[in-house]
């Protein structure tokens, strides 16, 4: 699944958020310089961004696809998964993961990250949590159970809660890697107008849907628009940037 975003990787660019500006600010603050390494960079979303901020980022990922579209806004990337990835001497300030990091072995991603950082680099972590209003989001879960009875239902709970278990689970890496500091989780929330288009847009590009069959996602979003509809065709959704940080140590020798 982790190589399934790719089969339509500019509707992803296109329709997948960025992440709030004082994230990026708070990461490069805390890093001692601004060369970046951004793992599971896909289309180049929060390189970008972090490239707008004036560091130098050079992104790694898995699918070709992916890599293509990041490298056509100008980000330089290199195909591998990370645990395969030949640094080649290389160091970075910064690790980097949006929307990524629960792809990578929690324990050998937060060692090689340690391995390629300089002393007191940071690796950060990061997820979007987002959150429809109440009575959009009970919408939404209806219509998954009527369309997907038999998939997990994000929508049927606190969806922070699954992005706070994919925190956990990255701090518990961190910690058993041992070549990195004691983890910090930060959290950043904000806003997001959205439109029933842009909604349906992103849609597709969300884990799993891009295997599905193309009647079934056409009612899916059937659906789901007819739910957007129903409250006036837009709506806010409420976002927690969730993020899991900790500093190299800085007595650690390179590998």
């Amino acid at each position: 699944m982790a190589e399934s975003f790719g089969a339509d990787a500019e509707r992803y660019d296109r329709a997948r958020p960025g992440y709030p500006a004082a994230l990026v600010e708070r990461i490069a603050a805390a890093s001692p310089g601004p060369a970046v390494l951004d793992v599971g960079c896909g289309t180049g979303i929060a390189a970008r961004q972090f490239q707008a901020a004036d560091c130098r980022v050079l992104g790694v990922d898995p699918d070709v696809r992916m890599a293509g579209v990041a490298r056509q806004s100008g980000v330089q990337v290199e195909v591998a998964a990370f645990e395969a990835w030949d640094p080649a001497g290389r160091a970075f300030d910064a690790v980097i993961a949006g929307q990524a990091w629960h792809w990578v072995d929690p324990v050998a991603g937060a060692a090689k990250a340690a391995r390629v950082l300089r002393p007191g680099g940071r690796l950060a972590v990061f997820w979007n949590a987002f959150q429809p209003p109440p009575s959009l989001g009970e919408a939404f879960a209806e219509v998954y159970r009527q369309v997907m009875p038999d998939a997990p239902n994000l929508w049927a709970g606190p969806i922070l809660g699954a992005y706070l278990m994919m925190c956990s689970k990255a701090a518990g890496g961190i910690r058993q890697a041992g070549a990195v500091g004691g983890p910090e989780q930060w959290r950043f929330g904000w806003e997001r107008p959205c439109t029933r288009g842009q909604w349906l847009e992103q849609v597709p590009t969300f884990g799993g849907h891009t295997r599905l069959p193309p009647a079934k996602l056409e009612d899916l979003l059937a659906g789901i628009g007819a739910a957007i509809d129903a409250v006036g065709g837009s709506f806010t959704m409420r976002y927690t940037t969730v993020v899991v940080t900790a500093a190299r140590i800085a007595s650690l020798d390179p590998a």
